[in-house]
């Protein structure tokens, strides 16, 4: 495609943002539209940059995220270059906690595996080291009696909003258009041939579809299925006394996690509410779940306070892995969605490699995270 080439990019959360980004960069015409809908998951989330310490994803998630973290150093200069330095991304190391004695004997396996994955390459672990009560506690006092964690100082955390508004004015100041409205794609003789936002109509060589937990719902138009449903995840903010900025983020043997931004502030994430809708409402249970979960593994932050509590809808594919490049039946239209929980680990990336393969360059193989895998069952 030639850098005089049109790029239609749907969706303003993090994936978009950065495929129009790249583009940008490429001297590529870039439209980004972004319909500002309530429960965007990139919002809403809290950034975990350490996809080693995983153990649940598919076996292809691995080289994508591991790609993906591995390219955040090269991203966030770029955005430093272009003036955006608030991104929130920071290096502060991770603590794997384990919070009983059955959990501290499985320990064992999880130092094991960790040290292979980083003899294997994996990024964001740098020096693994066991550590006791005490010795845990010292890097995040308001753990309680837990059994022993697994230190990991190359651990790194990023601002999801901080992040796509960097993204998306380092867009603009390299000329891309963002155009807030509802995306309507037309499609004709098998090929992408408009994008209607209200009243107005706008071609391009190419369309790509980031719309998040929204991106279902350009399956009729384009004749393809792109099986994605929303899972709200209820994400709780306490602001504490002591300055918590250094504090490494917490995970474990269970879903929920624990991480820290400047200068006081302690998010704890997160509920995984399958087949809610696009629900956005906070509601009881689930913030009895965050804070039940929050204080048995740390009860110092029991005396915090309650900043806020944001709700996002995570886009979710049946299969857990996302769904990303190119749409086999309509030329000229492409897809990268579906990042489920992992959207600020692997999300930026993502968008990257489609936009680029757009272009006509390959960063990774996309064969394992094509639509077509759901075709053909």
């Amino acid at each position: 495609m030639s850098t005089q080439a049109e790029v239609i990019v749907i969706g303003g959360g993090v994936v978009g943002a950065a495929a129009a980004y790249q583009l940008a960069r490429s001297q590529v015409k870039v439209t980004l539209i972004d319909a500002d809908h309530t429960g965007k998951a990139t919002a809403a989330g809290a950034g975990i940059v350490s996809p080693a310490s995983s153990f649940s994803p598919p076996a292809p998630y691995y080289p994508l995220s591991y790609a993906a973290a591995s390219h955040y150093p090269k991203l966030i200069a770029q955005l430093a270059e272009d003036g955006e330095t608030d991104t929130g991304y920071e290096v502060v190391g991770g603590l794997y906690v384990a919070a009983n004695e059955e959990e501290a004997q499985r320990l064992v396996l999880v130092e094991r595996l960790l040290l292979e994955r980083k003899m294997a390459g994996a990024p964001n672990l740098g020096t693994i080291a066991r550590l006791d009560a005490a010795e845990a506690k010292a890097y995040f006092p308001a753990l309680g009696e837990i059994t022993g964690a697994i230190y990991m100082s190359d651990a790194a955390r990023l601002n999801g909003r901080y992040l796509c508004n960097a993204l998306k004015q380092a867009a603009i100041r390299r000329g891309a258009n963002v155009v807030h409205g509802e995306a309507r794609i037309a499609c004709s003789a098998g090929r992408v041939s408009a994008v209607h936002v209200d009243d107005d109509v706008l071609t391009a060589d190419a369309v790509m579809i980031c719309g998040g937990a929204w991106s279902n719902q350009f399956g009729a138009a384009t004749g393809i299925d792109i099986p994605i449903t929303p899972q709200k995840g209820q994400i709780l903010h306490l602001q504490m006394a002591q300055r918590t900025d250094k504090w490494p983020i917490i995970v474990g043997f269970h879903s929920h996690y624990m991480l820290t931004f400047p200068e006081h502030r302690v998010v704890v994430g997160a509920t995984r509410e399958t087949g809610s809708g696009y629900d956005t409402r906070v509601t009881a249970l689930g913030m009895q779940e965050l804070l039940r979960e929050a204080l048995r593994i740390a009860p110092g932050l029991g005396a915090g306070s309650i900043a806020e509590v944001r709700v996002g809808l995570r886009p979710a594919s049946p299969d857990n892995m996302p769904v990303l490049g190119a749409i086999p039946s309509v030329d000229g239209l492409y897809v990268a969605t579906g990042h489920g929980a992992g959207g600020l680990t692997t999300g930026a990336y993502s968008g990257i490699a489609v936009a680029e393969r757009i272009l006509g360059n390959q960063l990774i193989d996309l064969a394992p995270f094509s639509v077509a895998r759901f075709s053909a069952r």
